[in-house]
């Protein structure tokens, strides 16, 4: 079957250190979605550099097939009740999870009473999760009355998912909110192998790490998922000029099945930057560690066939690889960390779903305790989310960072002169209203730890911001410039 390419790993999160024999593989399969009318293509194969993959591809857990399909296809196919699926064919796909957050929350809901009646029930009130978590954290009213209205319909439709923000005061959360909506799905047990997610919001593409069918839908489609329960959606099996569009991405190799699960969802997260509808990863024991009470529902994962097609393979060996940048203004505006000394910067931001979770401060705080040195600009953490037990926000303040001698990652930051981790949320990375906490409000460089670096992206539209890995970004705030990470990391 025709399928996709795979990028190398993403600008914002390209640093892997100390793995010279790692190696990562990326296979894409045809992705679902009602876009432009395929054309027939030639089936063609691309390799480039990487270890051959050690185990043996599994079977398939979804019944005997005629012809060999791809994870998503299969995902598909078992979501449609088809025994098979191909490129260019439209099914109507039962959806097993459908979240929203406050940003499109209340325009899915208003689609909703108007195409299925103002006193109609949402199809299932247990598969609809709702997280407001985006312009949250500020005094702007039209923002406060998004998140009014996600309450107002979920006590109405008695949704059970829905993590409400009640405190709004001195950025102040309450326990039962859970922080960014992509991080807090995984960590509530909402993200299952061999299930289909959809979400109003583009990076739900995150969750293919657990081996499911996650993308981003409108509002529109959402209104009707919240009604039907179903989405039309169509395979793509054609190649465009950029990259990954409309495709699906599968990530196998060694290095992937190295990565811990938070890593697998920045790397999933970013697939939407290269254009793609969807990114996958095998569950392995992994994933299943990982979802250890965090979830009662019963799930089945599918590997994609040993002779499944794919339109294009793509091979990285990752001890050639070294840190980069993305400049501004576009994701894939590609650099060398170390080429970028000239680049003076005036903040740093450690945040957002590609870099607020606990891993991502623990590398930060190993950077500044390696260096002894402080901050030269004014550095904003926010984590992604707060979680009770391992929650990200707590773990700042209470775990140990190795080598340390016991001290947490908010000592480590604060005595490197850092500003104090904020509360979760996704606010400046979207922007969000003026008091939005780290926003750009004026038009500053920025080395940022989230995934897009379009003009007004931060804030002012005429704000520099340089995606950069965790590492990289430590590095540059220590420094003041852009700085390649790995003369700390010796």
């Amino acid at each position: 079957m025709a399928s996709s390419s795979v990028v190398a790993p993403p600008p914002s999160s390209s640093f892997i250190s100390n793995k010279k024999d790692a190696s990562l593989s990326a296979f894409s399969s045809p992705v679902p979605f009602s876009i432009p009318k395929c054309k027939k293509q030639a089936l063609r194969r691309i390799v480039s550099v990487m270890a051959p993959q050690q185990a043996e591809r599994r079977p398939a857990t979804t019944g005997s097939v005629k012809t060999a399909m791809t994870m998503t296809e299969k995902i598909l196919a078992k979501a449609s009740e088809k025994p098979h699926l191909g490129p260019g064919e439209n099914v109507w796909v039962n959806v097993d999870t459908l979240m929203t957050h406050d940003v499109c929350g209340p325009g899915s809901i208003a689609i909703f009473k108007k195409e299925f009646g103002y006193y109609l029930l949402v199809w299932n009130r247990e598969k609809i999760v709702s997280i407001p978590d985006h312009y949250i954290f500020t005094s702007d009213e039209r923002a406060n009355h998004n998140v009014d209205i996600l309450r107002d319909f979920c006590m109405e439709q008695n949704i059970k998912y829905f993590y409400d923000i009640k405190d709004l005061s001195n950025f102040k959360a309450n326990p039962d909110y859970k922080g960014v909506c992509h991080i807090a799905l995984a960590q509530e047990g909402h993200c299952r192998p061999g299930e289909v997610l959809l979400g109003t919001d583009s990076h739900t593409c995150t969750a293919g790490a657990f081996g499911q069918f996650a993308t981003g839908i409108g509002i529109t489609d959402a209104g009707f998922v919240l009604g039907a329960g179903k989405l039309l959606l169509k395979i793509i099996g054609e190649i465009s000029v950029s990259g990954a569009t409309y495709k699906s991405m599968e990530f196998v190799g060694s290095t992937v099945e190295s990565l811990s699960m938070e890593e697998r969802m920045t790397l999933c997260n970013m697939v939407i930057e290269a254009g793609g509808k969807n990114g996958v990863v095998p569950a392995d024991s992994t994933t299943y560690k990982y979802l250890e009470n965090k979830t009662s529902v019963p799930y089945e994962p599918v590997y994609s066939d040993s002779q499944a097609r794919f339109l294009s393979e793509y091979r990285f060996d990752i001890s050639k690889l070294e840190p980069l940048v993305a400049k501004p203004h576009s994701p894939d505006k590609r650099a060398l960390a170390r080429e970028c000394k000239d680049v003076k910067i005036d903040r740093l931001y450690v945040g957002s779903c590609t870099g607020g979770k606990t891993e991502d401060f623990m590398a930060a705080a190993k950077i500044f305790l390696a260096s002894g040195k402080k901050v030269k600009v004014p550095t904003f953490l926010v984590p992604a989310t707060q979680k009770t037990c391992k929650t990200v926000w707590m773990d700042v303040y209470s775990l140990p960072v190795p080598g340390s001698g016991g001290k947490t990652c908010s000592q480590i930051f604060e005595e490197a002169g850092c500003d104090t981790p904020a509360s979760p949320s996704c606010g400046a990375c979207l922007g969000g209203p003026k008091d939005t906490y780290a926003r750009m409000n004026e038009p500053k460089v920025c080395v940022s730890t989230i995934n897009r670096n379009f003009p007004g992206r931060m804030g002012h539209k005429e704000g520099q911001i340089y995606l950069a890995s965790r590492y990289t970004a430590a590095a540059s705030a220590l420094m003041g410039y852009v700085t390649d990470p790995r003369e700390f990391l010796h």
